[in-house]
């Protein structure tokens, strides 16, 4: 398979090169590994290395290695240790092995699933087609396991676990894994006689992979997601893999380039596997003041199709529709790219539980329905969202099996609709909508403009090569829009792989979000808090509550400025 040059990237694939920067001596290091070394404590970290350096690395650190992966070797290191494999050269990139955790009826009608499972009769019988469900599509759900429910059931067709501290252990006894299932493709058949709460996962026919990378606790390490990630591309082919969903991250420590996890998500796409990322749950602190830069990994990566939370307030109206507070924010820690990529519902989504799980018993206030394995629960976040959108991104390679990862992505965000309010950093492209998105799919991109020009204006689609150069500045200075003409877009959906960095293609020649000013565009009714037309790192930013803003990455939620470009943080009073 051609490699793929993904649209709406933040950094080509050669960034994702592990080799030590010429002229610098020693490995590279994450932001948290340097933070180890500095205090002189042990760590746990992901070394990567020419495979020969690998080998030696294994004999002579046989006591503390955890995993080999495909370009790394995962140890628990001495300071002094971790002191000698800076020193000797030998490592390409040293990054911390960091703790990955889950992010924790109405959603198919909102985002018109349910329009592309009826299909189109046509006129008059003419160019009829039959509907979409997700048959034959799998789905890796990278996660905690999955339970054995009644909503999913004869629909594990594998499963495997990469959780180093519970070898030999399946099934979901966390409980957050078979929920995110039950919202990808869960049959609302089982749900029938127990709640109308259910409506069924957004791809009700798709099978299921189950690979298992969090523990019991809901929190496992990177390397493991790592080697699951791995271990779906290997059995792609063998299992029909075609989308991969990862309802998890850990704060970001450094560039997506050099992130291990980023690296694996960039080799998923690029063997033809679309990725569908939570973008995390850090858009407020527990104050409750606005975060912005929150975006986890590998929600951080430009490969990734990241997913926010939006909250329909139980109702079909989508005037009403918010991005949910606590959804993660962009713009992306040290690259600056612009995240989510789009968002979808997520606050208080019913879907499948998983009997006597540490979710089930812990909070039995969650609990809607049912019982054993045919209860239903009721759960809110980034990673509810994400397996809406999986499931979405299941239709469409029902309905076009040739699509690229990047074609999906164009589909999806060129369909959705943009959310002034949030912008770009709070919302991408906006509320994700299947029905438009499969006419796309299937028809090309001739007849989703023809809607356009009729008056149905689609939101951005973008692509980010991220940096003080990227997205972001282009809009600023007015050279990152174009207006998309019937000729341009079908041009930009046969390119999709290969097409132009920092670019917001905007749908319909007169879409109205061309003449919205570049601030609003970009962050939506942040601008109304700020004095400054362009809101800079290190601004203090107050919103109309009287709160300020803060920029996050979040591990760090206070009344301080946590990460800047070059500026020194200062207190926010």
């Amino acid at each position: 398979m051609r490699r793929i040059g993904l649209l709406f990237a933040a950094l080509v694939v050669v960034a994702f090169s592990t080799a030590t920067p010429q002229g610098q001596r020693g490995p590279t290091l994450s932001d948290d590994v340097r933070a180890a070394l500095s205090r002189g404590v042990p760590a746990r970290v992901i070394v990567q290395a020419e495979a020969a350096a690998l080998d030696s690395l294994r004999g002579r650190l046989t006591r503390g290695v955890r995993r080999r992966l495909s370009n790394a070797l995962v140890a628990d290191v001495t300071a002094q240790e971790l002191r000698t494999l800076i020193t000797e050269g030998r490592a390409a990139h040293i990054s911390g092995d960091l703790p990955v955790v889950a992010d924790m009826a109405i959603t198919n009608r909102v985002t018109r699933a349910e329009a592309v499972w009826d299909g189109s009769s046509g006129l008059l019988g003419l160019f009829s087609y039959s509907g979409s469900t997700g048959r034959g599509i799998g789905v890796a759900v990278i996660d905690s396991g999955i339970a054995d429910h009644a909503a999913l059931k004869n629909r594990i067709v594998a499963r495997a676990n990469f959780v180093s501290t519970e070898p030999g252990v399946y099934g979901d006894p966390f409980g957050h894994g078979t929920h995110v299932a039950g919202s990808i493709g869960g049959s609302a058949d089982a749900a029938a006689r127990v709640t109308t709460a259910y409506a069924g996962g957004s791809a009700p026919e798709v099978h299921f992979i189950d690979v298992r990378v969090l523990g019991r606790n809901g929190i496992g390490y990177t390397s493991d997601v790592i080697a699951g990630i791995d271990w779906t591309i290997a059995n792609r082919r063998r299992y029909d893999i075609r989308v991969i969903n990862l309802s998890l991250g850990h704060p970001v420590a450094e560039p997506a380039a050099t992130d291990p996890l980023c690296q694996a998500v960039a080799r998923a796409v690029d063997a033809g596997l679309a990725v569908v990322v939570s973008a995390g749950n850090y858009g407020r602190t527990a104050e409750g003041a606005p975060v912005l830069g929150g975006i986890t990994s590998p929600g951080n990566s430009p490969f990734a199709i990241t997913v926010g939370s939006l909250d329909v307030r139980g109702t079909l109206d989508r005037r009403d529709d918010r991005v949910a507070p606590y959804s993660s924010r962009g713009p992306t820690k040290f690259d600056f790219g612009v995240k989510p990529d789009l968002v979808a519902p997520g606050s208080s989504v019913v879907s499948s539980e998983s009997y006597r799980s540490y979710i089930s018993m812990t909070y039995p206030q969650f609990h809607v329905a049912g019982r054993g394995t045919n209860g239903y629960q009721r759960l809110s976040g980034t990673s509810m969202a994400t397996g809406v959108v999986s499931g979405g991104v299941a239709l469409l390679l029902d309905t076009n099996r040739y699509l690229t990862p990047a074609q999906v992505k164009l589909a999806l965000q060129a369909s959705a609709r943009f959310d002034r309010e949030a912008g770009l950093i709070g919302a991408g492209a906006g509320l994700v909508n299947f029905a438009d998105a499969e006419h796309m799919a299937r028809s090309g991109a001739l007849t989703r403009l023809l809607d356009s020009t009729l008056g149905h204006y689609a939101g951005p689609a973008y692509r980010d090569k991220g940096g003080f150069n990227g997205l972001i500045d282009r809009i600023y200075n007015g050279t990152g829009i174009r207006l998309l003409g019937l000729l341009d877009l079908s041009i930009l959906w046969e390119s999709a792989d290969d097409a132009e960095w920092s670019v917001l293609n905007l749908v319909g020649l007169d879409n109205p979000i061309g003449s919205v000013a570049p601030n609003y565009v970009v962050w939506g009714n942040v601008a109304d808090w700020s004095n400054s037309y362009y809101v800079v790192w290190g601004n203090t930013i107050q919103s109309p509550e009287g709160q300020y803003v803060v920029w996050g990455n979040s591990t760090v939620h206070s009344e301080y400025v946590v990460w800047s470009n070059g500026f020194v943080a200062e207190p926010q009073r």
